[in-house]
C-alpha cells in the first residue's frame, strides 16, 4: 500500500484549483503600505491571476492534486 502525502500548508492558504484545473493566485502587496500606492494599481492588486508553467506544475504537486 502507498504512503499518502501531505498537503502542502503554506500552499493551501496561498493558491486555489478551478474546476477545470487552473491555479489561481493573488498579488503581492496588496496588504499594507497602500497610501503610496496609486488608485490604479491598488485596483490591479484586487484581482486574482493564472498560474502558467512549471510554477503551475509544482504548486498542484504541493496540492495533492
Amino acid at each position: 500500500m502507498a504512503n499518502k502525502n501531505k498537503t502542502h500548508s503554506g500552499t493551501k492558504k496561498r493558491f486555489k484549483v478551478t474546476a477545470k484545473g487552473k491555479v489561481k493566485r493573488h498579488h503581492a502587496g496588496a496588504a499594507h503600505l497602500k497610501s503610496k500606492k496609486s488608485p490604479k494599481q491598488l485596483r490591479k492588486l484586487r484581482s486574482s491571476v493564472v498560474v502558467t508553467g512549471k510554477k503551475k506544475k509544482n504548486i498542484k504537486r504541493l496540492l495533492g492534486k
